[in-house]
């Protein structure tokens, strides 16, 4: 049983969650998220405390951050893109629960916004900006470190926010690095 309570965007998400872990969940209504919902979600959030885990695509991104400019201490879980794939649509519904507990598991609450463990010296220096496959280190290393896929601004900004130490990047960059070795 999960303590927090799990927001997604719609009715497919709600079952897909629910057939990976016993929990309460709020579905959003994808983007038509209006206020009724929102008091909904901000009142789960004073009693319960919530997970937010939207689709790995644009419109999941923005009603995260619509979700996270409204709310204070939420926590943020992530699926990668490619967990989340069937046959060219994305979504949560089509993750499988192992994946679905996975995310739930490494949800991250965002420790402060004023953060700067980490400036774009250190994205040049991991070859998260700047090279030939920085796109591709940085889903690996986010997939590794359970903070999605993203730009290198929203990479940089999530690694901040998210309190990820210098130790926790280089070794998911490292995992990153021999997975993708045993892949081949």
């Amino acid at each position: 049983m999960i303590k927090e309570i799990i927001v997604v965007e719609g009715k497919s998400d709600i079952s897909a969650v629910k057939r990976a872990v016993d929990a309460q969940v709020i579905a959003t209504s994808g983007l038509g998220l209006n206020e009724n919902i929102l008091k909904t979600i901000k009142k789960a959030s004073k009693n319960k405390g919530i997970i937010i885990l939207t689709d790995p695509d644009y419109p999941g991104k923005k009603i995260r951050n619509m979700l996270s400019a409204e709310i204070e201490n939420c926590k943020h879980a992530f699926i990668p893109r490619d967990k989340a794939n069937k046959n060219g649509d994305i979504g949560v519904e089509n993750a499988s629960p192992e994946d679905i507990r996975e995310a739930l598991k490494n949800a991250r609450a965002e420790v402060s916004a004023g953060r700067q463990e980490f400036t774009n010296i250190d994205m040049v220096y991991y070859e998260l900006i700047g090279s030939e496959n920085a796109s591709k280190r940085r889903a690996l290393a986010g997939d590794e470190l359970g903070i999605g896929y993203c730009s290198a601004k929203q990479f940089l900004k999530r690694l901040n926010s998210f309190g990820i130490t210098r130790e926790e990047l280089e070794e998911a960059i490292i995992r990153s690095e021999n997975n993708e070795v045993t892949d081949k």
